[in-house]
């Protein structure tokens, strides 16, 4: 398609013309009753003359008959710009004024009418039109009088010219603006258009170009950038993902194997098959613990879990995280504490629990004080509480904690701090807990606790109305 075939087929194009005919119809129709009420006046003031004028010589024919009237009628004709007069017999032949011809039957008809007419003083001239009234005297004799239309046919022409000109005009100035208007919009969109191609191309870190102006085109691309953005750490997050996959999980899928093998080639008893079976159970489920978290925190980020949402007090869930995990993190001489207070929040129940239940065992794993001089208390404290419009679930250790420049990268997935590697775990627990948070419109944050970390999950408290649900005193409507 050639550049004046797109230009053409532009929206902006398309709305330009129709805005111009709807202009051009209005400005006509302007224009149409301008002249219509200007004809209107010049009637009426004919009109007003006329009938003034026929009343005055009417008059005048009752005071001094014909003879006096014949000669303010001869008198009258000889004033330059005069109207049009004429006096006839009750035979029809004239008897005076300056009106040579009429066209035929307008003197026998009385009121008013519109005629071709020529003069007298003017004969070869061609017909002008005049409007007239005839009014009948007594003897028989009739008297017109009238006035030329001459004033009412420029005053057309002019308005016609007007129009012509004004309608060429809008024409030439619309069209030059849509054209305008379509290229720049073109320009604009051609520039989107070779992003997306790229983009489509293999390319998604170019971006749509976002101009100065801000209008809709410009907040259009800032939105489809932001979009683009998203979509971009996805895709490096999902290659990222892949990645991390095939290097963490070859490891025990590998160790999974060697352990078969060598206890095909080695094992000479029940007891030690049913030892090599025990520990390849036990890697099988390390592996199947990995796949339902990376299917927990797909869940999460792809917004799935939305239609499970409730009202809940995230107390409870903190409470009975505690009862669940104290006896493990005893065993590990850790003391688990829960300090609570009503925290209603609008989510899924099981996704908060099971990113809580991450936080609480990474502290006992990690958690640990990192001297033995008994500086840091050897506990784990879980908070749940309401701060403003938030709730915060917080799980605080006096462990190594974890560097301020690491703490972002630990949110990833698979990753795992040199500090880390040696203890069991996927290093899925806080991209589980990330994912949770943003699932719910809030945030994961990591901060220092002076020894150790505090890992808070900030959760959008729910509305007066859910708070009063869950106490039992619903408001009646």
């Amino acid at each position: 398609m050639t550049a004046i075939g797109k230009l053409f087929r532009t929206t902006a194009f398309r709305l330009t013309l129709a805005y111009l005919l709807i202009f051009a119809v209005f400005a006509a129709a302007l224009l149409g009753y301008f002249a219509w009420n200007a004809n209107r006046l010049i009637n009426d003031q004919i009109t007003t003359t006329v009938d003034a004028e026929m009343s005055e010589l009417s008059e005048l024919y009752q005071r001094r008959g014909l003879r006096g009237i014949v000669f303010a009628i001869e008198n009258r004709a000889l004033r330059p710009g005069a109207n049009l007069y004429l006096i006839t017999s009750p035979t029809g032949q004239s008897v005076a004024g300056n009106v040579s011809s009429l066209a035929p039957g307008v003197i026998e008809k009385t009121g008013w009418s519109e005629t071709p007419y020529r003069r007298l003083d003017d004969p070869d001239s061609p017909n002008h039109r005049a409007l007239v009234k005839v009014e009948q005297l007594s003897s028989g004799f009739r008297l017109l009088i009238g006035h030329d239309l001459e004033e009412r046919r420029r005053l057309f022409d002019i308005v016609g010219d007007a129009a012509k000109w004004s309608v060429l005009i809008v024409f030439v100035l619309g069209l030059g603006g849509g054209i305008f208007v379509s290229r720049r919009v073109l320009r604009k969109i051609d520039a989107i258009t070779g992003t997306t191609q790229r983009i489509m191309a293999g390319d998604l870190s170019g971006r749509l170009p976002v101009g100065r102006s801000g209008d809709e085109l410009d907040r259009l691309a800032e939105n489809l950038n932001i979009m683009l953005e998203r979509i971009e750490a996805l895709m490096s997050g999902l290659k990222e993902v892949s990645d991390n996959i095939a290097h963490d999980l070859k490891t025990p899928l590998t160790r999974l194997r060697n352990r078969a093998e060598e206890a095909l080639a080695r094992a000479g008893n029940e007891a030690e098959y049913r030892a090599a079976l025990e520990r390849t159970i036990e890697e099988s489920d390390g592996l199947i613990r990995t796949f339902n978290a990376l299917l927990m925190i797909a869940r999460a980020e792809s917004g799935q879990a939305r239609g499970n949402m409730d009202d809940f007090d995230a107390a409870d869930v903190a409470a009975g995280i505690q009862e669940l995990y104290e006896p493990l993190a005893e065993d590990d001489e850790l003391t688990l504490k829960v300090v609570t207070s009503p925290a209603p929040v609008h989510g899924n129940r099981e996704l908060i629990s099971q990113a809580l239940a991450n936080l609480v065992e990474n502290a006992i794993k990690y958690g640990k004080p990192v001297s033995a001089d008994g500086a840091a208390a050897a506990e784990i404290v879980i908070d749940a509480r309401r701060e403003g419009d938030q709730v915060l679930l917080s799980v605080s250790d006096h462990g190594a904690g974890i560097p301020e420049a690491d703490r972002k990268h630990a949110v990833q997935r698979f990753v795992r701090l040199e500090a880390s590697r040696t203890l069991p775990g996927s290093g899925l627990g806080l991209s589980l807990a990330s994912a949770v948070a943003t699932l719910h419109g809030g945030e994961l944050r990591l901060d220092d606790n002076a020894p150790g970390l505090r890992v808070t999950l900030v959760l959008p408290a729910a509305t007066g109305e859910a708070l009063a649900a869950q106490s039992g005193n619903v408001p009646q409507k």
